[in-house]
């Protein structure tokens, strides 16, 4: 990998080869003015490359004579050499700065799974399967009938006891059996008892055995996921997320069942969740090239109200004390009956749920992560509008859940986005003028801030001393940056003509808050967890981290803020959408079907709002990062003497 050697500094950091310059500025802990988001903009991250070259780099924003003198844009220039980079004087700090200790940029490590090797392993066996038969004509010595021909064929052959025919099967056995020459493919569905029936789902004419497929969705509350699976060989054809439509009627679980529990709220929600899943399938299966009737099976993993809503269930006792869903278990569904578009034989299954809060998506992300099947004691932390939470190994596991609410999905943030093109995804500040260096997905104009920007925007400010462990802004800084609008102080991230929505993108007090709540209530939940088993934080072996949000959170910046307890980061994974990832196993192997019964019964629930201490590990973490900094010694250290160097420049500065 090229190096990047920064001057004055001396600093010098390996990237991959097209990493943007500011990008590699940013990770070596070298700060460059800009606030376009990388886009080219602001001209403000003027740099002059000393050594080697740089692709691109040249706009009208740098004269002829600048461009001849080897400068360039650091945000649209990209590493393919070793260079040595001198930052100009307007964009560089005091050398004592130097000596910050800045926080290492790590982002969770994907967390690698032998997942398809079942071939190998011997336990390939997806729940639904197909076989080619090639059955004896009837004849005046075998005159049997023709569904009893064919159950005794697979007795005989493949050793298939314990079975039934669906009745559709039964309908067209005899126009399929003569028009196919006795040659047929039936789909066969495995119970999940090992001792259960094995179901006739379909008969089809010739050899078909090589077109099985099935789906596997997650049924999120904000966005909605599917993937086309091949159960001969365990492939992804394609793959495809869409918004849950059901957004329209709320943004959170509780707003959704207030709505069903009206009219014909639970009709209209219901056809919402259908609509976007039909959808999805739709686009995955003309990418893929599989027709609907070549569907054997979907699974589908969601939280136990969207399963709820899913299948048309009542959830109003999900939100009523004792919290009671209407069941936790979902025998195997046809799915056209259900409302989703595929053929008649196609089999829906749906993961079970644990409790009104803990649901499918969560004993997916269970499975797939195979914490159930590991010695490891792990904290497996699913991150998004409802936060859940398990505790445990192979021997045991308990649970629970808490509301965040939606500010890690940009909600309840007055300039809050979804992870889109133009969100500040990425920042820093320069601790001496408090000029920003924001970064921006697609390095478009920033339009907004997401998730993943808030926590390190928040942290960053922090850090430095722009805003203290309650979250409010240092209003004795001289930086026009900070300000009162309409009574609500604010830091000004990018200037209106700089942004891609000609306003001003500000990070106000209320945006902290809300933000500071959410991490509150993760965090309170973990330790709540832990402590009415008997644990610390540093009896776990491995943090695990699902959602998809979490791919993109900087952990540091996480533990800085408290999201996270302080803890080696190297023990800290990333899973990716846990709840598509189980989905996806249970669809390849019907074992894991069998598991998840079992993982069930294992998985103890804790009702958080019925937990006393929940409250006050709650208060007690509304503050950046916690009121007991002892619990992160570390952040404490490093932000103590930050400060330290930075009041020391500003004095002399005087």
């Amino acid at each position: 990998m090229p190096k990047v050697k920064f001057l004055p500094h001396g600093r010098e950091v390996e990237v991959e080869k097209g990493t943007s310059l500011i990008r590699a500025a940013l990770n070596a802990g070298v700060h460059i003015n800009a606030s376009c988001g990388g886009n080219g903009v602001c001209g403000k991250c003027r740099v002059k490359i000393e050594q080697g070259a740089v692709e691109g780099g040249v706009s009208e924003r740098l004269s002829k004579e600048d461009i001849d003198k080897g400068y360039r844009l650091a945000c649209i220039s990209e590493v393919t050499e070793d260079i040595v980079v001198r930052i100009p004087v307007e964009s560089e700090l005091d050398e004592s700065v130097l000596n910050l200790q800045a926080s290492p940029r790590k982002r969770a490590k994907i967390k690698q799974l032998d997942l398809i090797d079942f071939k190998e392993k011997g336990v390939f066996l997806p729940p639904v399967e197909k076989r080619y038969l090639e059955l004896p004509p009837p004849s005046h010595e075998d005159n049997s009938a023709d569904v009893t021909r064919l159950v005794n064929f697979l007795k005989l052959k493949y050793n298939e006891h314990r079975l039934e025919v669906d009745f559709s099967v039964i309908k067209k056995i005899s126009k399929v059996l003569r028009e196919a020459d006795f040659k047929v493919t039936v789909t066969l569905q495995r119970s999940i008892r090992e001792d259960g029936k094995t179901k006739i789902l379909n008969i089809e004419p010739g050899d078909t055995s090589n077109r099985n497929f099935a789906i596997a969705m997650d049924i999120g509350t904000t966005t909605i996921y599917g993937q086309v699976l091949d159960l001969n060989t365990g492939e992804v054809l394609a793959e495809y997320g869409d918004f849950n439509a059901q957004m329209s009627y709320g943004e959170d679980v509780i707003n959704r069942i207030v709505y069903a529990e009206k009219g014909n709220g639970l009709k209209e929600l219901n056809q919402a969740v259908l609509n976007t899943t039909n959808k999805v399938i739709g686009k995955i299966l003309k990418e893929s090239g599989v027709s609907k009737d070549e569907v054997s099976t979907i699974t589908l993993a969601g939280n136990t109200t969207m399963t709820h809503l899913f299948l048309k269930l009542d959830p109003r006792y999900i939100r009523r004390s004792p919290y009671v869903p209407t069941c936790n278990l979902y025998p195997p569904l046809n799915a056209k009956m259900l409302g989703i578009d595929l053929g008649e034989h196609t089999v829906a299954l749906f993961l079970p749920s644990v409790s009104s809060y803990v649901g499918g998506d969560i004993v997916a992300g269970i499975m797939g992560s195979l914490v159930y099947k590991e010695d490891e004691l792990t904290l497996y932390v699913d991150i998004g509008t409802n936060a859940e939470i398990v505790i445990g190994n192979k021997d045991w596991m308990v649970c629970a859940a808490c509301s965040a609410g939606p500010a890690f999905e940009g909600g309840g943030i007055k300039f809050g986005v979804r992870a889109e093109k133009g969100a500040i995804e990425d920042f820093s500040i320069d601790p001496i003028t408090f000029e920003p260096m924001v970064f921006t997905i697609g390095n478009s104009r920033p339009i907004g801030i997401c998730g993943s920007g808030l926590i390190t925007i928040v942290a960053t400010l922090f850090e430095v001393g722009v805003i203290d462990n309650r979250g409010k802004f240092n209003r004795d800084l001289n930086t026009p940056r900070i300000r009162e609008q309409d009574g609500v102080w604010e830091y000004v991230l990018v200037w209106a003509e700089e942004s891609g929505i000609e306003r001003d993108i500000t990070l106000q007090e209320p945006d902290i808050d809300n933000l500071i709540r959410a991490k509150g209530a993760i965090y309170s939940g973990c330790m709540t967890l832990l402590k009415e088993v008997g644990l610390t934080i540093n009896d776990l072996d491995r943090i695990i981290i699902a959602g998809g949000f979490g791919s993109y959170i900087d952990l540091e910046k996480a533990i800085t803020i408290g999201l996270l307890p302080e803890m080696d980061t190297s023990k800290i994974s990333y899973l990716g959408n846990g709840s598509l990832l189980g989905a996806k196993m249970s669809s390849l192997n019907n074992q894991i079907r069998r598991d998840v019964v079992e993982v069930v019964k294992k998985m103890t629930n804790f009702e958080l709002s019925e937990t006393p201490s929940y409250m006050e590990n709650y208060v007690a973490s509304l503050f950046l990062p916690h009121t007991d900094m002892n619990l992160f010694p570390k952040v404490s250290q490093r932000i103590k003497e930050n400060r330290r160097i930075i009041e020391q420049i500003r004095k002399g500065q005087r």
